[in-house]
This record gives C-alpha cells, structure tokens and sequence, in this order.
C-alpha cells in the first residue's frame, strides 16, 4: 500500500463555488501559474503517485457555499485518479481544509474523532500552561487534525491522523518588539497544540493501535530564531523521545541527527527580498513501531533530489507547478 500526504498550495482557488475545475488562463494562486496549468500539473503528480491514499493538506474549503468532498471527488473523476473517494472531518474557517483521497477498492475510511480526559477532542479546546505562570492558558486548533479509522480490504485496521500545525505570522505588528512579542506567542501556541497531538498519539500507542501521523508540520530542525528558545520544536513533541511511545520518520530523524549537514527537503519558497529559494522539511509521515517493524519505504518527490522526479521532465516541471510543497509516500506491506 502506498500512503501519501501532499500540501497543494490554495488548492480552493481552483474551483468555483458548484465546486467545479476553474480550467481556464485566469491566474491561480501560485506566482505566474495559471488555473489551468497549475489543474494540470497537479492531475500529473497525483497520477504519478498513484498512491491508494493521499493526505491532502490545505484541501478546498468546506463552508456554506463550498464542499470540500464534491471538489476533491470531482477533480479524481476528471483525471481518473484511482483514489477516488474523498473524506474530510472538522471543518475550519482558513480555506484550507484536511482531507483524504483513497482508493474504496483498497480501503475504507471513517471520520473517528477521540476524545480524553488528558487530550480533548480536536474540535474543542485544551488548557495548558503556555508561560510558567501557573495560569492555564485555552489552546484552540486553527485546523484541527484529522482522526481516521481505517481498515483495509484484508481487514487490517490502523489509525491515522492528518495534521498542519503552523504558527501564524506576526499580523498587525508595528515594530520589531512587536513582531518578537507576537512571534513567541504564536510559536508558543503551535507547541501547545504539539502537545495535545502528541498526547493522542500516546492514547493510541498504550492502546496497542497502529497508528500513522502525516502532513504539515510548519516548524522544525533549524527553521527559524526562535527554536532555540523553546528548546524543542512540534516535530520533536509529536515524534516522542526515542524508545517507548516514540513515532519514526527517517526524513525527520536524519534532520535531526545532523543540524549542520544538508538535509532532505519537501518544500521550496521564493523569498523576494533576497532574491533565493528556501528549502525546507516540513512535510512527514510518521508511524508506530509495529508499522516501523514492516520496514516501510519512504520517498521525497523533490524534482532536484529525487533522480527518477529529475530525469522525467514531465514530472519534473509538474512538480514545480502544482505546488510549493512536494509530496511524501511511503509504501507498506499492510
């Protein structure tokens, strides 16, 4: 089986609101790419794929007018895309839903939230001390993570939860002090909302479930100033400490066993002001011991450093084209 997860840059503003392909010359959201280009490339890198399940972060919005279900389901039907079906579960109000597409002649999905004593469901709220102050602080998902129960056509059941965690930039700051004040708040938010992942992810484990956690993971070894103050970034949270109860990405690990040597990339932005791109790791499927034991194969769909994605230009270019993200797979025996 092949599990994917792929962030589509405002994969929304591709349809309209019938949630219908917008196939036309317009711009999309993507720097001088157009809707039609940007459909295309996308149908191009999913057929590449051809994974039977695929973590869609930042799926098309789910609101009154808009569906996220009818959009992706529509856009598996016009480029006959195996992993035809879509599921989503709590909505947010960032037009950047997380969904999944899978393959319903492979497995079946079911939206499963859990709720704890020590995690609350994530759809509601938790309270956490943010700042050492003894004083609980109320923690909100922006995008609450995903809860699946899966179970495949030989009924093997595992869990899987889809998740973007990302610390919102310093809006309305008028200053440096500001835009630190603000910063440190978000990022201490994001750590917060680690927390609370992590402590589902020990609920499965000490239940003896099999588990896969994927998606977008906006901060990391290395990304940015104020990782060292905290100390340990969301990845470390949801990964664990090596040993019990830990989680395993070897894209993850790696960076993290080796801060000042190159490291695997998933994503590629262009910063104006410098005039470069920006590399960074932000995108993961990590998995249970028990998974980790079938001895999965990861892959890194980076146009420049993957051989295979390089040498077919097709693919190459359509990579470049679909997002600013790249996708992850990895393939299991389950």
């Amino acid at each position: 089986m092949r599990i994917a997860t792929f962030n589509v840059e405002w994969f929304t503003h591709l349809f309209d609101d019938d949630n219908q392909l917008l196939l036309d010359d317009s711009w999309s959201s993507r720097y001088d790419v157009s809707k039609r280009q940007q459909t295309e490339a996308l149908a191009h890198v999913f057929n590449a794929m051809d994974a039977d399940a695929i973590l869609v972060v930042e799926a098309p919005d789910q609101n009154s007018r808009r569906a996220t279900v009818p959009a992706l389901e529509h856009f598996a039907e016009t480029f006959n895309l195996r992993a035809r079906n879509a599921i989503i579960g709590f909505s947010n109000d960032t037009q950047q839903e997380i969904a999944l597409l899978y393959d319903p002649d492979v497995l079946t999905a079911k939206h499963d939230p859990i709720s704890a004593p020590d995690a609350p469901r994530f759809d509601q709220s938790f309270d956490i001390d943010l700042d050492v102050d003894e004083q609980a602080d109320t923690v909100v998902f922006s995008k609450p993570p995903l809860e699946l129960a899966l179970t495949t056509k030989a009924g093997v059941g595992f869990r899987l939860i889809g998740a973007h965690l990302k610390s919102k930039a310093p809006h309305g700051a008028r200053n440096r002090d500001e835009v630190m004040r603000i910063s440190i708040a978000n990022r201490r938010k994001q750590l917060a909302q680690a927390v609370w992942l992590r402590r589902r992810i020990v609920n499965h484990l000490q239940n003896g479930e099999s588990l896969i956690v994927a998606g977008d993971l906006n901060d990391g070894p290395g990304l940015d100033e104020y990782e060292d103050l905290f100390g340990r970034s969301s990845v470390e949270i949801v990964l664990g400490e090596e040993g019990s109860d830990c989680l395993h990405d070897p894209h993850a690990r790696a960076a993290l066993g080796r801060r000042l040597a190159a490291q695997p990339t998933t994503s590629r932005f262009y910063i104006e002001k410098e005039k470069r791109y920006l590399q960074a790791l932000l995108d993961y499927i990590m998995v249970s011991a028990d998974l980790r034991a079938k001895q999965p194969s990861w892959r890194i769909w980076h146009p420049f450093d993957d051989r295979a994605c390089w040498r077919d230009t097709a693919l190459r270019e359509a990579l470049l084209t679909a997002s600013d993200h790249f996708p992850v797979t990895m393939d299991i025996d389950i």
